[in-house]
């Protein structure tokens, strides 16, 4: 795979993906949301608060409130770890694993109106 592009085309990109995510009305996620809920699903689990918070260079109080929310949209569930009582872990859920999937369309397409757009 190999993408070439420059800073200008990058932030274009991204700008297209975001505005084609708002037109179809899917939910709003903040950078860190969106960071932390990559990390769930792109990275092998088990996952947990002190993990996340460590693997992303950010605070747990942060990595709680992002869970909180992502939690609230059906995004992410947290479940007892039974090995360890007193930790809790973060796993993936099929309403996120959608989401995620759907993103991954809109930054595709957005991807192939970049190309088009650079080829005429």
């Amino acid at each position: 795979m190999s993408l070439d592009l420059n800073e200008l085309e990058a932030l274009d990109l991204w700008r297209r993906t975001i505005v084609s995510a708002v037109r179809r009305d899917a939910p709003d996620l903040s950078a860190r949301q969106m960071a932390l809920l990559l990390t769930v699903y792109l990275m092998p689990p088990p996952h947990t608060v002190r993990g996340l918070a460590k693997g992303l260079k950010v605070s747990k109080p942060a990595i709680t409130r992002a869970l909180d929310r992502l939690s609230e949209m059906g995004m992410v569930r947290r479940k007892v770890d039974e090995e360890d009582r007193r930790s809790v872990l973060i796993q993936r859920t099929v309403k996120g694993s959608v989401f995620l999937r759907e993103y991954a369309e809109i930054i595709v397409e957005s991807g192939r109106d970049l190309v088009r757009q650079d080829v005429d």
